[in-house]
């Protein structure tokens, strides 16, 4: 069972539509758009179905409205989350503001999961009566029966009125058009509503390109900021892509020129490394010296008067040009 899943899986390239479809033949609901489940009573609910007994759909409010009592729904579905073991991270504070994409993306989830559970078959699952359990329970169901019924009345009302004889509107057909000109915006605001949607959508997805790819500049910058290496050639090069106040090719051209130059010359971060290796080899000569100096002192101070004039009588003898002068 696929319970995290990259954002690049098949998963989240399922269409509002069929999630919606997915939805209303699943749970036997109408819901028109993804941000009608931003309640966490739907969520449950999948998860009642996949899972028979796990979810207490008592406790799962239907009719809520406020955030606080979203919240008490996303909950009990954490709940059943961590008793099955499933890692994946609620974003409750998004999802309870409504916001097309994020339900979307989560719902997207919650089928992929769902198809992973005995490849998404339901045994005998009554989702009317478990739903009658929750509180709002019944209302929601009457409301969506009622959603049903109202396009099967207009479509009978449309043709019992095309059954009868059309003499009223050839005797005025001016208010024939004007009749159905005024009913032509309620099938067009339901297209407007689709194509509000999936504007949001859109603009929630750049949105949050947007803001992945600004974190991405932000962490090059604290690191171009680095004491260490904010010298270095390729630094300067990056921070002056970084900080162009325009798109002109001339600054790419400048920065490959900067590079170019600097490629005759040693590198500067090897320079520093050179310079740290040298400093540990001079401290060890310093000590070998001074170490050498206190053996010769220590050795002349155990040193008797005979050792002494032998040692004279060597140098003596070796030709040292001090006595030989005399």
């Amino acid at each position: 069972m696929a319970t995290n899943i990259g954002m690049m899986d098949s998963a989240y390239f399922v269409g509002r539509g069929e999630i919606l479809s997915w939805i209303n033949s699943t749970l036997h609901l109408n819901l028109s758009k993804v941000e009608e489940a931003a309640s966490g009573a739907v969520q449950c609910q999948l998860m009642d179905a996949v899972h028979p007994g796990m979810v207490p759909m008592h406790k799962v409010n239907f009719d809520a409205k406020n955030e606080y009592e979203m919240i008490q729904n996303y909950k009990v579905l954490q709940d059943v989350f961590n008793k099955l073991k499933i890692t994946k991270h609620i974003e409750v504070n998004k999802l309870v503001k409504g916001r097309p994409l994020d339900n979307l993306e989560f719902m997207q989830w919650m089928k992929r999961y769902c198809d992973s559970v005995n490849g998404g078959m339901l045994k005998n699952y009554n989702a009317v009566e478990r739903r009658d359990a929750c509180k709002g329970g019944k209302e929601t169901t009457k409301k969506m029966a009622s959603t049903q019924a109202l396009p099967k009345s207009s479509v009978s009302t449309r043709t019992s009125s095309s059954s009868q004889p059309t003499r009223k509107n050839d005797a005025n057909p001016a208010q024939a058009s004007l009749k159905a000109h005024r009913s032509a915006p309620a099938g067009g605001g339901q297209a407007y509503d689709e194509q509000i949607t999936e504007l949001k959508l859109f603009v929630d997805s750049l949105e949050k390109e947007r803001d992945f790819y600004f974190a991405k500049l932000r962490d090059i910058e604290i690191l171009c900021q680095n004491p260490k290496i904010e010298h270095l050639p390729i630094v300067s090069a990056m921070q002056r892509i970084l900080y162009a106040a325009d798109n002109s090719p001339s600054v790419l051209a400048e920065v490959q020129t900067m590079v170019s130059q600097q490629k005759s010359e040693p590198p500067g971060l090897m320079g520093i490394l050179e310079t740290l290796e040298e400093k540990p080899r001079t401290e060890t000569q310093k000590r070998k010296n001074i170490s050498t100096l206190e053996v010769d002192m220590a050795a002349n101070f155990t040193l008797t008067p005979r050792q002494r004039l032998s040692d004279i009588s060597n140098v003596h003898h070796r030709g040292s040009p001090l006595v030989s002068h005399c």
